[in-house]
């Protein structure tokens, strides 16, 4: 994907997200995540910082 711009974050689905919490899933598909191995890149704000904080052992997050 080439080089991150400063104030984004690659967030990457690692896990399934079936058979985890409603509130968890509904995360992992704000974040835009839609199969396992999907790479998104997100704004780094707060808001998304605490969905990726509440399904981080789903995900993998770099930058």
């Amino acid at each position: 994907m080439g080089n991150t711009q400063s104030g984004t974050l690659r967030v990457t689905l690692v896990k399934s997200p079936i058979g985890t919490k409603r509130e968890h899933r509904a995360c992992v598909r704000g974040l835009g995540l839609r199969r396992i191995n999907h790479t998104v890149q997100v704004a780094d704000t707060p808001a998304i910082r605490g969905m990726i904080n509440k399904v981080s052992y789903l995900v993998r997050c770099e930058g």
